[in-house]
């Protein structure tokens, strides 16, 4: 059996791993030139119910544990004035540690062996071939045949329509990103409100908000939230940096200059990243040989579960395949039905709520994250 997985992301590096692991060869192709062809995202939490159960499924707990940034699991809560609402701090006994996206895909490709993943392959094109399996064909004009096709290429996946024609819709809401460089001497104030971990700031409007993370070394990583439509960041022209950051400013005038300095300091351009999101419990009937994983197959806008879903996704189908290599067809639909009930079934708000403040967290703020996650 021939195993292709397109995608190098989390999901798919997860499943090739056990895969690797149970002695099953695959390859994966990749559309990046090089795993380093581009920036991987910030500060993942990886769940102990799901993403830290993928990462024992690929015989990785103790490298794992060694990318863990201590005192980052720590979270404050403030309001516009930048007052303290609330503040958790990480007593290293929390069960969501934080980890670098980047040093977490490494984690992956370098417990795969050389070749696995063929990078520099953009999938063009996928069809069903008639003696059964398909065919992948890539920009450069060259194709493969597989036995078992797993698209785990994100949102815009390529394999997708081979299931379903479902397609992803704006879900009203975007992130514009920046980062902040040596933030506890360069911007102090900023910095402190920040904390070691984690911070969330909200205005009284679950439209808008100012979220951050502390990441390596004294670097902050802001995703600015603002609930528009596509047209209203049509008018910004974010090829011009500064005017982008100061209009998007605009919409927090009146805000501490602490929290909007995440927006108006930040040492990179201004990245707008719209949120998508696929129809909540999608289903497709079976197709033999071909399924999907993560962001293919359940994309949602940031809640804090993507990543650890799609890492949840690779390792429950890879050991689905290993548990029954003789009966591929079956392994894939038992894999998709646990699949289909989990992204359709959200995490329990006091599961969330527990994991994410403790026990004593006042009734005020309570209301307030379970109205955001409605």
């Amino acid at each position: 059996m021939t195993v292709t997985i397109v995608g190098a992301g989390l999901g798919g590096l997860t499943l090739a791993r056990v895969l690797h692991v149970h002695g099953v060869p695959v390859t994966v192709y990749e559309a990046d030139a090089s795993p380093m062809a581009r920036l991987q995202g910030g500060m993942l939490d990886i769940h102990d119910y799901n993403g830290q159960l993928a990462v024992e499924a690929a015989g990785l707990a103790d490298e794992f544990r060694g990318l863990v940034l201590d005192g980052r699991q720590a979270m404050r809560i403030l309001d516009r004035d930048g007052n303290l609402l609330f503040e958790k701090v990480d007593d290293g006994t929390g069960g969501r540690p934080e980890v670098q996206r980047g040093e977490l895909r490494r984690m992956l490709l370098d417990a795969l062996p050389e070749g696995t993943v063929r990078w520099g392959h953009k999938v063009t094109g996928v069809r069903a071939l008639d003696g059964g399996g398909h065919e992948v064909t890539f920009a450069d004009g060259t194709s493969v045949g597989t036995d078992l096709l797993v698209g785990a290429d994100g949102a815009w996946s390529k394999v997708r329509p081979l299931l379903t024609d479902a397609t992803p819709e704006y879900a009203g809401e975007a992130f514009v990103e920046t980062y902040l460089f040596d933030a506890d001497t360069r911007h102090p104030a900023t910095a402190a409100a920040v904390g070691s971990g984690s911070m969330v700031a909200h205005g009284g409007s679950p439209d808008d908000g100012i979220n951050a993370h502390r990441e390596s070394g004294d670097t902050l990583h802001a995703y600015v939230v603002l609930a528009r439509p596509l047209d209203w960041f049509a008018e910004i022209d974010f090829t011009d940096p500064a005017a982008a950051a100061a209009r998007i400013a605009e919409e927090f005038d009146g805000w501490a200059p602490e929290l909007t300095a995440l927006i108006t300091d930040g040492d990179t351009d201004p990245v707008l990243r719209p949120h998508y999101t696929l129809p909540v419990g999608l289903r497709w009937d079976r197709v033999p040989g071909v399924t999907l994983v993560g962001d293919a197959a359940h994309l949602a806008p940031p809640n804090g579960e993507g990543a650890n879903l799609a890492m949840l996704d690779g390792a429950e189908l890879g050991q689905a395949l290993a548990a029954h290599p003789d009966d591929v067809e079956a392994a894939i639909a038992q894999y998709e039905e646990a699949m289909f009930v989990r992204s359709a079934t959200p995490v329990d708000d006091a599961v969330l709520l527990e994991s994410l403040f403790g026990d004593d967290v006042p009734e005020s703020l309570l209301e307030l994250v379970r109205g955001e996650q409605d």
